[in-house]
């Protein structure tokens, strides 16, 4: 595994450590400022950094919230660009929706951020 590979997974790690313990400020450095997400039922669209933390911060607001996790399968690194794609399975506990997601990283500075990720709901 390449140290990009692991810096991605240890960046993957630290954001489903974040949904956990519900901690919308540790999300913030592992999104790129202007990030977009496609979310897996409604398909709503969230842009920008800001956008998401605040969506974040409602959903851990909610008493009976759901803790999702990501779960890389596969990370495909870019061999002309510093940008990656994972893939991998989502889940949000038992008895709740779960699918698939494809998320594109870029490597600004020193730092793997996330740029984009699209989640399908399948179950």
């Amino acid at each position: 595994m390449s140290a990009a590979e692991l810096a991605i997974r240890a960046r993957r790690a630290a954001f489903n450590r974040a949904i956990t313990e519900g901690d919308a400020a540790a999300i913030g450095p592992i999104l790129a400022r202007d990030c977009l997400m496609v979310t897996g039922t409604d398909s709503a669209v969230i842009v920008g950094r800001l956008a998401q933390i605040k969506v974040w911060k409602r959903e851990f607001a909610t008493p009976a919230r759901l803790v999702y996790v990501r779960m890389p399968e596969t990370i495909t690194l870019s061999p002309v660009e510093p940008i990656a794609l994972e893939q991998g399975r989502w889940d949000s506990g038992p008895g709740s929706a779960a699918g698939l997601y494809s998320a594109k990283w870029r490597k600004l500075d020193s730092a793997w951020v996330i740029e984009a990720e699209v989640f399908v709901t399948l179950a």
